[in-house]
């Protein structure tokens, strides 16, 4: 009973291995006869859960903490009395399946390592309760077309956790995308990176989905597609590790070009070694920018002909949960669908296979 959550997750994990066209962007508006808040589980209570998520389920419209489930039995009780959880609504990994007959939660919100993605998120499905997971999606495609599979059968939603997306001057430089608003895209720059001094952690774990490409990587991968609004069609990608008694399993550093339609490039970064966080796109008619483009907050950026991109939310991650509860209500489209993390690991597949041969990868 006294088993770490990390004890238990490598145990697990070692077992187990498009934009919506119009989405609905939060408005305050709520026009569904369907509860007023759907209550939430958490599924994993580490940094993310703890620092971020559950904190911002308190500023949430849509959406409330009703439940947990930890293979950390310690937590519990801590839990319990900051959120004021209920005792019938907390479980643990082998005990999930039962929030099946809980009609306290209506989302399960999957926020694991990346290698148990997979795994909970079908769980959550099967228990017919709809499906927020975090990014990445999962390890594999074949992964991500699982779990698309199980929320379909199940009649679902699901919705991948690129907060992002969500955020006012990202998606005023989608709608730049969308509109041509600066002319014929040539090039796009994204990089996202930071150095961590963790020696023994899952992010250095190959079968738990470790990496800088898997753990940031997808930052850059998403950007390059939401800036250009286009789908890469090839990728040349290397490998770089300053501490190769630490990153022996996986990547600390990956270097990837995308190529898409029309000639335009996307010259991509990311890594667990060194800092690294802008977003530039350039167009026949001038360029935008965003430095930082992804942070928790402070995201801002400029334009070649003057304007500030700096519209300030209060909290990412309540934006992006309240849309998301949103779209349940109403029945509109999620941001970020299932498919949009398919697209991601498919090309990060290829970022692999790409950096391991040496050489171009067609997609």
């Amino acid at each position: 009973m006294r088993n770490s959550r990390r004890d238990f997750i490598k145990s697990a994990g070692a077992a187990t291995l498009l934009l919506s066209s119009a989405p609905a962007v939060f408005s305050g508006v709520f026009t569904s006869k369907y509860k007023e808040k759907l209550g939430v589980a958490l599924v994993g209570l580490g940094y993310y859960s703890t620092d971020l998520l559950a904190p911002a389920l308190q500023l949430t419209q849509y959406c409330e903490l009703k439940g947990i489930v930890t293979g950390s039995p310690w937590k519990i009780p801590v839990w319990q009395k900051k959120y004021g959880i209920a005792d019938k609504n907390v479980y643990n990994y082998e005990t999930m399946h039962q929030i099946a007959n809980n009609p306290d939660i209506d989302v399960i919100y999957i926020v694991l390592p990346t290698g148990l993605h997979s795994k909970y998120s079908i769980i959550a499905a099967n228990a017919g309760k709809h499906v927020w997971c975090e990014k990445p999606m999962a390890r594999t495609a074949a992964e991500c077309e699982a779990i698309i599979a199980a929320c379909n059968e199940n009649k679902v939603r699901l919705s991948i956790g690129y907060r992002m997306q969500h955020e006012p001057n990202t998606r005023t430089i989608i709608e730049f995308a969308k509109q041509n608003a600066y002319g014929h895209i040539s090039r796009v720059k994204a990089e996202a990176g930071y150095y961590d001094g963790r020696s023994d952690h899952w992010k250095q774990k190959k079968a738990m989905g470790g990496g800088a490409m898997y753990d940031m990587g997808v930052y850059p991968l998403n950007a390059a597609r939401y800036a250009t609004q286009m789908e890469p069609i090839a990728v040349i990608a290397r490998h770089e590790t300053n501490r190769p008694e630490i990153y022996y399993e996986v990547d600390e550093t990956t270097y990837f070009t995308l190529e898409f339609p029309h000639g335009v490039v996307a010259d991509c970064a990311t890594s667990l070694g060194k800092g690294m966080n802008e977003l530039r796109v350039d167009s026949s008619k001038g360029w935008y920018e965003l430095i930082p483009f992804q942070a928790y907050s402070g995201i801002q950026g400029r334009t070649s002909d003057g304007k500030r991109l700096n519209e300030s939310i209060a909290n990412q991650q309540a934006r992006q949960m309240d849309n998301d509860a949103l779209a349940i209500m109403n029945k509109t489209n999620v941001i970020v669908p299932g498919e949009e993390g398919l697209r991601d690991l498919r090309i990060v597949e290829a970022v692999y296979k790409s950096a391991s041969l040496g050489q171009r990868v067609t997609l």
